[in-house]
């Protein structure tokens, strides 16, 4: 790291161009001595109103290079705050040029913004009066250099890809959709609850889940603990037997030839000691290595929780305990599935948005997802736009369209029977599925994603599903084959949503757990809901990765998430 010296920030504040011109405070960002580039580049003029102008701006340098015999550097600058750079000019004459022209270099500048010469794409350059601070790169072990990055690729420089346009661009639009969401439900007064990763319930009745334990830990601690020190031998546990034996017989005589009370308490004292000697000795002597079993199986009893816990698959049984007493809520939050799989739409690891609203059905389920989505979409659009046409060039030219239609455009709902009858009709025209239409089925990607792109070429909304392919929670029908379930279908990435009318009918819900063959007793507290106080509710579930494969047009989930986590992979 450079330090070089600088005028002080107050000396900047004073510098302004006309009485007009904003004020070098009210450019800065309210935490940092700096301006934001996006501040500078988003105005109606692209900044050209500043020319004049001193400030502080700081980035990781995009492109740099040297131009007139090394007179003097042109840098692209960016702050991560928008996708837009500033270029910057420094002389020679300011800093070394060498140290500040390579890629990812880290550089804040004091400087006079100026008019570029006519003709130029940028409305307004920083001319550099001063470099302040220089955090240098060897252009020869940066891994993100100049040449195009493939999305794999970048996926195993995890912690660096964040520099990259396109990362920070998702990043960007991760957050405006995060915002977004507790936008939406905060204005239609939703209280937003946080529910537990660690569970004891799946919710999906899937088993593929995450166990949380510590048994296998305990159990090293254990292996180390007795190798070096060693459980007593049975001839040692007997031998302090015998010495209690020994310490009763003394007190006993001691009280037969009437001892004086301190000779007596002082025998009673030995022989408590010796009793709580052999009771350590004998819990030590039951200490075995390995995973602690009760009648050949794994004893939980022994457990951190003291039964079997798991990371979350879902939020929502947890939620409707919070619904049935606040009536409008939601939870947004990290959840797990221990699913071996490689695709592209699978994360181990992954984030859920779930609405839960008492005193509704299924059509309001339905209202308030597609408003969701439709409010989502524009959101983007009013507010993260410069981002979404950086997606459009490099990579989905149809996904502001895309916005736009689903923003403006009614969903279309049809019941799970039609939508079946819709595919059949496609197949005997000629349409070949990888996946067998017929009714009963669990409508795969392929399905949805023909609804939506071919056949209604909009968000499709699919009702009244088949009881034996979705969970013990969705209330069941009049017909007693179908459930009050409903999925939201989009363009790209097919199911987005996936919600239901709840079952409130205890008997009815009693049922369906034994009926697919899940333990009752895990289960008991989501029942009283339904034995104290029920209530017609329902509820949908939103996978956020999804949303944004959907926004942004990028294929693979894994570069939607700052994180992700999949079989093999744990990066950080």
């Amino acid at each position: 790291m450079a330090e070089h010296s600088a005028p002080p920030a107050d000396q900047l504040a004073a510098v302004t161009l006309n009485n007009d011109a904003p004020t070098y405070d009210s450019l800065k960002a309210e935490f940092s001595d700096r301006v934001p580039i996006r501040t500078i580049v988003s105005r109606p003029d692209g900044g050209a109103g500043l020319a004049g102008q001193k400030v502080r701006v700081g980035g990781w340098v995009k492109t740099g290079r040297k131009a007139d015999k090394d007179a003097f550097a042109f840098l692209e600058l960016n702050d991560g705050s928008c996708p837009q750079n500033l270029q910057v000019i420094i002389e020679a004459s300011v800093a070394d040029l060498s140290q500040i022209v390579p890629t990812g270099t880290c550089v804040v500048v004091d400087g006079v913004f100026k008019l570029p010469p006519p003709g130029k794409h940028q409305k307004v350059e920083l001319r550099a009066d001063a470099v302040v601070h220089v955090g240098p790169v060897d252009p020869a072990r940066y891994p993100l250099p100049k040449t195009k990055l493939t999305l794999e690729f970048l996926r195993d420089v995890v912690h660096l890809r964040p520099r990259t346009n396109t990362i920070s661009a998702v990043a960007r639009i991760r957050n405006a959709l995060a915002y977004a969401t507790h936008t939406f439900f905060n204005k239609h007064g939703f209280l937003y609850i946080h529910t537990p990763i660690v569970t004891t319930s799946d919710c999906e009745g899937a088993g593929e889940m995450f166990q949380v334990t510590t048994l296998l830990s305990e159990a090293e601690r254990l292996e180390k603990e007795l190798i070096k020190n060693p459980p007593p031998s049975e001839a040692e546990v007997d031998e302090a037997r015998k010495i209690v034996k020994e310490k009763g017989e003394a007190v006993a005589n001691l009280k037969a030839s009437k001892a004086s009370k301190e000779e007596i308490g002082a025998s009673v004292l030995e022989l408590k000691k010796a009793k709580e000697n052999v009771a350590k000795l004998e819990e030590r002597a039951k200490l075995k290595p390995g995973i602690p079993e009760k009648d050949g199986k794994v004893d939980y009893a022994k457990d951190f929780f003291a039964r079997q816990a798991f990371l979350t698959v879902s939020g929502q049984l947890q939620v409707e305990t919070y619904a049935c007493a606040l009536s409008s809520v939601y939870t947004f939050g990290p959840t797990f599935r221990a699913e071996n799989s490689h695709t592209s739409r699978h994360l181990a690891e992954f984030w859920m948005v779930e609405p839960e609203i008492a005193f509704a059905d299924l059509q309001d389920d339905m209202n308030c997802a597609e408003a969701y989505v439709r409010f989502m979409c524009q959101w983007l659009l009013d507010n993260c736009l410069d981002d979404m046409k950086f997606m459009a060039e490099k990579y989905d030219r149809t996904c502001i369209d895309r916005l736009k239609m689903v923003s403006s455009t009614p969903f279309v709902r049809i019941s799970y029977t039609e939508a079946v009858e819709v595919l059949e009709e496609a197949v005997k025209k000629g349409k070949e599925f990888e996946n067998k239409v017929e009714w009963g089925i669990d409508l795969a990607s392929e399905h949805e994603r023909y609804l939506t792109e071919v056949i209604f070429k909009k968000p499709v909304i699919v009702y009244n599903y088949p009881k034996g392919i979705k969970a013990f929670y969705m209330r069941l029908n009049d017909d007693l084959k179908t459930v009050a379930a409903m999925d939201v279908l989009v363009p790209k990435v097919g199911e987005l949503i996936g919600g239901s009318q709840r079952e409130e009918r205890y008997e009815v819900i009693h049922d369906r757990i034994k009926e697919m063959g899940l333990p009752l007793e895990p289960y008991e507290w989501y029942l009283d809901l339904r034995r104290y106080g029920t209530v017609k509710h329902c509820g949908f579930g939103l996978g956020f990765e999804r949303m944004l494969l959907f926004a942004t047009g990028i294929d693979n989930i894994r570069d939607v998430i700052p994180f992700p986590r999949y079989p093999g992979r744990a990066d950080l």
